[in-house]
């Protein structure tokens, strides 16, 4: 019966029961052992103790394989120094259980990193549970993360294990912990103190074992200095820290970062490229938003874009306007000559062989063709 559905509950009920019989059918995972005669309301209370811990496994089964569902394979893209330097911190930090805080402006990929902590863990086969701290009330967060019994509050109509028990055995990632209160800092500092938690309403000990890893846009220290984050805290967090650089520090990342994004944005057989001028252009722009506004700035032209390749003006006018100030229509033109004429070059240097020359330039062999049909150079 536990093969075909693991979580049905067995009550062994007998008239003929003995010590042994007992012992060998909770081994084999029978809820519990009664002989008879047996007292009807002691029947009946372990019946609920039995449905109630059907309903909490099922549920934390259904929400487990719902987190193993929405996990995908996650990794940064760039080449540049300052994003090799994350990589180096990822690869000696994933393998330990050691609590990571990683830090860095909003959107410079901070749930990703955390991700790609998880999966080159030993735990990447277990839940890896996401928590935003900036979303939930406070009045809810205490059950989102421990749980709570039924009756435990108004609304509480049935038990419901907390995100700390769904991440058993996996990692439970704290996003913008920042923003959590002064008194909820204190009730996870226990949590992750001792390893054990208490639902809502309860006073059982659960013990948990989920990796804890942090991600703030904010300055602790300073917070810490100004009294909005418990020092303890910060200092439980902060054994390792990650930093993300800004987009602005790594601006040699942008042109791969954004073929990445076409290719993600085009659908179909459709292919896209950028201008020169257009790509100039983003070079120049700061990206406050960092990757998450390149991102959204991609599936923007991708959109609206007429052809297949991306021009200056089908760009925001926050980005396209610093090419214009700067630079004006002749810079512009001087650009896409510089562009042409190197690759022209690199095709000659390699025979005319478009794969070593695409290598070379750094760029995909269906790009090479595009910006040759563009720029009109024949065999």
């Amino acid at each position: 019966m536990k093969t075909i559905e693991p979580t049905t509950e067995v009550i062994i009920l007998t008239g003929q029961g003995s010590i042994e019989n007992a012992v060998q059918a909770i081994k084999l995972g029978a809820y519990d052992y009664l002989t008879k005669p047996c007292q009807l309301k002691e029947l009946d209370l372990l019946l609920q103790r039995a449905l109630e811990k059907r309903k909490l496994s099922r549920e934390n089964f259904h929400l487990k394989t719902l987190v193993h569902d929405v996990q995908k394979p996650s990794s940064m893209i760039g080449n540049s120094p300052a994003i090799k330097a994350v990589f180096k911190m990822i690869d000696k930090t994933a393998p330990s259980d050691v609590t990571v805080l990683i830090q860095g402006e909003s959107g410079t990929g901070k749930e990703l990193a955390a991700k790609m902590i998880h999966q080159y863990s030993k735990r990447a086969d277990k839940p890896f549970v996401i928590v935003n701290c900036a979303t939930l009330q406070e009045s809810l967060l205490e059950s989102e993360l421990f749980g709570h019994v039924k009756g435990a509050f108004t609304g509480a109509a049935e038990s419901r294990v907390g995100l700390f028990e769904i991440a058993e055995g996996g990692t439970l990632f704290l996003d913008e912990i920042g923003e959590l209160t002064v008194n909820t800092q204190a009730k996870l500092l226990r949590v992750i103190q001792s390893g054990e938690i208490r639902r809502v309403g309860d006073n059982r000990v659960i013990t948990v074992d989920a990796r804890i890893i942090a991600a703030t846009h904010k300055n602790l220290p300073l917070e810490v200095k100004e009294g909005r984050f418990r020092e303890d805290l910060y200092f439980r967090l902060n054994v390792i820290t990650l930093r993300l650089p800004s987009l602005r520090e790594r601006k040699d990342d942008l042109t791969a970062l954004i073929q990445h994004f076409l290719q993600k944005f085009c659908k179909g057989e459709r292919t896209m490229d950028m201008h020169p001028e257009a790509l100039h252009a983003m070079t120049l722009y700061d990206w406050p938003g960092n990757i998450r506004e390149l991102e959204n700035t991609i599936e923007r032209t991708v959109v609206l874009a007429d052809g297949n390749i991306i021009s200056i003006e089908e760009l925001p006018d926050n980005i396209r306007g610093r090419t214009y100030e700067h630079y004006g229509k002749n810079g512009e033109i001087a650009l896409s000559e510089v562009e042409k004429n190197h690759i022209i070059q690199v095709l000659k240097e390699k025979n005319w062989h478009k794969p070593l020359a695409a290598k070379t330039l750094g760029i995909s062999l269906k790009t090479l063709y595009n910006k040759m049909k563009m720029y009109n150079i024949d065999l």
